[in-house]
């Protein structure tokens, strides 16, 4: 099995940053150091001999921001850096400073929109040596950068456990639940009886109303018997005299009869419409003008 058919069963993690930092003591945390080349050497980058400390190349790992870094380059300092790009972050002791003659860049993508992404940093020595399955990046005050891109494993989202109240755990869906009291909003079902269509309406209304006995529940008709006037009142004993004379004096009328009473001939509009405007004479015209 190659390299590389083994390196597509493992879990592969992107690089999500890249940084400079002094040493292990300003190195952030979830960051790897670099600090020997792949041909042994130090990585210690350095601009001149007289400096007591340099400066290292650190990466991270680490996806809880989301971000991996898809691609790297090297520019220098009378190149413009490209479209989509950033430096890299410094993480450096006081009055201490990386050389801008040659500049790490970066592109930085969300985890979820690109599928392939820098897996590995590596620095050599020695520009002759060259890292089998690596992309050459550039040269770096006398360092060699190689990086190695691919596809990477993305995280599985793990559900965050949530703490369940004690008292949760005592309820069980099994147990009935009890019944509730019975209260003024809430009556018991009546009897059927002899009463009117609005006797109905309003114990319907009363069912609708809220389970509780706060103010918004009550209303101006709570507690207010309703009956219908005695003349109106044709079931108490079967005849009601004075509803029944107003009935008789009823006449309907027929369709000709409505004509007849309501009929009209438009005669004066359809004569107002027929008449002239009367015509003024030649001369109270032309004395007008």
């Amino acid at each position: 099995m190659t390299m590389m058919s083994m390196m597509d069963h493992m879990i592969v993690r992107p690089v999500t940053a890249v940084a400079w930092t002094s040493n292990t003591s300003t190195c952030p945390k979830d960051f790897t150091l670099i600090n020997i080349t792949e041909d042994g050497a130090a990585a210690n980058f350095t601009r001149s001999f007289a400096m007591k400390s340099g400066y290292y190349l650190c990466y991270s790992k680490d996806l809880t921001g989301g971000m991996v870094v898809s691609d790297i380059q090297v520019i220098s300092d009378k190149d413009s850096i490209p479209h989509g790009y950033c430096y890299i972050a410094e993480h450096l002791e006081a009055k201490t400073s990386v050389s801008k003659k040659k500049r790490v860049c970066i592109r930085i993508a969300p985890v979820g929109s690109v599928d392939t992404a820098v897996l590995d940093i590596k620095l050599t020595a020695k520009s002759k040596m060259l890292l089998q399955h690596y992309t050459y990046v550039g040269d770096i005050h006398g360092y060699v950068l190689w990086c190695r891109k691919g596809h990477f494993n993305s995280p599985v989202p793990q559900a965050k456990p949530r703490s369940v109240n004690l008292d949760l755990h005592r309820l069980s869906l099994e147990q009935p639940s009890a019944p509730l009291p019975l209260r003024p909003s809430n009556p018991p079902p009546v009897p059927p009886t002899r009463l009117s269509h609005r006797r109905c309406s309003l114990h319907n209304k009363d069912a609708d109303k809220p389970a509780d006995s706060s103010f918004q529940g009550i209303t101006a008709l709570d507690g207010i018997p309703f009956s219908l006037h005695p003349k109106f009142d044709t079931q108490a004993d079967g005849t009601s005299p004075q509803l029944n004379s107003q009935l008789n004096n009823i006449r309907i009328k027929s369709l000709q009869d409505i004509e007849n009473e309501y009929n009209y001939t438009f005669t004066v509009e359809e004569s107002a419409a027929k008449r002239t405007r009367p015509s003024l004479p030649t001369s109270d015209l032309s004395s007008a003008q």
